[in-house]
This record gives C-alpha cells, sequence and structure tokens, in this order.
C-alpha cells in the first residue's frame, strides 16, 4: 500500500487505511462529531484494532477533555499491546487530570 505515508504495521485493510485516514483529516479540520463517528464506526467492527483506539483516545483527550474516557482507551491498548510506549506516553499524560496512577 505505497499510496499511504505510514508503514502498515497491523495489517489493515485498504478500506481501513482510507477510513482512518478520513477520520484524521476531520480531525484537522475540526469536525470532531465526524471523526469521532468513523472511529466508533471502525471499533464497531474490530475493538481490538489499535490504531482506531489510540486514534480514539486522542480525540477524547486532547479535543474533547474528555481525559478519563482516553484513560479507559489507552488501558486497552495496553493490555492487548504491553509494549505500546506510545499509548503508554499518552496515557500517563491523561492519567494527572483524572488522579489515576
Amino acid at each position: 500500500m505505497s499510496d499511504h505515508p505510514f508503514e502498515n504495521t497491523y495489517d489493515l485493510s485498504k478500506e481501513e487505511l482510507i477510513k482512518l485516514e478520513e477520520a484524521e483529516e476531520e480531525m484537522l479540520r475540526n469536525n470532531l462529531g465526524k471523526a469521532e463517528e468513523i472511529l466508533l464506526e471502525m471499533l464497531a467492527d474490530d475493538d481490538e484494532c489499535i490504531p482506531v483506539l489510540n486514534n480514539l483516545a486522542h480525540l477524547y483527550g486532547r479535543h474533547f477533555s474528555d481525559f478519563e474516557k482516553a484513560v479507559e482507551l489507552y488501558d486497552k491498548v495496553l493490555r492487548i499491546e504491553p509494549d505500546n510506549a506510545w499509548a503508554r506516553d499518552a496515557r500517563r499524560r491523561y492519567q494527572r487530570y483524572v488522579g489515576r496512577d
């Protein structure tokens, strides 16, 4: 899938990659409800998709200030993939706001 600017580490389908890029574009355009809709739809299809969980956690933490939900999603990522440093660092950042260590 050379038309995508990142390595497809999680072996996502072409359709999943397109939807993920669409959600990220909606976040950049500040169409946060649309981004959430796309990501939640993707999560309904695969509730353990690391890129979707990470993007949704980022959306909730950074854009919606729903730190509890962001931490919950990052916790799920880390249960699936304990060595995910990005999720661990992001979770730590939001844990400060919800009083969880």
